[in-house]
């Protein structure tokens, strides 16, 4: 897929039907050996799901959210959520197939999602929460232009719909990024 990654990807909002394979593809870039195959996995921090398919419809559902999926030769191969929240644009649920990473692709849906949180909400920074112990994850983005807050948010612990942490020191760090030229 390593040639296909550098092929420009189609930006579309996911449709009700998407939901299954981007639940899939979420999966598949962050839980379980598969994921092991790129370098976004959560595997060796939580066992369980990162989602399901009631989560990712009502994201969808929410005002002023989208879900951007990104695909090459028809099939979702990236995706990210998007949501308006006051001034800022919330980026989440970023997911790109470990076969399709390490080519760009990353770059460009993440250059999309600020785009479109600047033109069509007007947003002047786009926020983010990292699980803080994903190193590796936070320096990718802080070469983007992201800067730590300094404040964190906790892991919902017992709550597995994110998850099934297996270790006890988990938390989300905040990261902004201004986006004005």
């Amino acid at each position: 897929m390593a040639a296909d990654a550098a092929a420009e990807p189609r930006f579309r909002a996911a449709v009700a039907a998407d939901v299954p394979a981007l639940v899939a593809l979420v999966e598949s870039a962050y839980r379980g050996e598969a994921s092991r195959v790129g370098w976004t996995t959560e595997a060796d921090l939580l066992d369980g799901r990162r989602t399901d398919e009631e989560g990712v419809a009502e994201l969808m559902g929410r005002p002023d959210s989208l879900v951007l999926v990104a695909e090459l030769a028809g099939a979702p191969v990236a995706c990210c959520h998007l949501e308006r929240r006051g001034g800022a644009g919330y980026f989440g649920m970023f997911a790109v197939s470990p076969a399709a990473q390490g080519g760009g692709l990353g770059r460009r849906v993440l250059a999309r999602a600020e785009e479109w949180a600047r033109t069509e909400w007007g947003a002047d920074r786009m926020e983010m929460t990292v699980i803080e112990q994903r190193a590796d994850l936070i320096a990718w983005y802080e070469r983007r232009g992201f800067a730590r807050t300094g404040e964190f948010e906790p892991f919902p612990y017992g709550d597995e719909r994110f998850g099934v942490p297996l270790r006890p020191d988990l938390r989300f760090a905040k990261l902004s990024k201004s986006l004005h030229p």
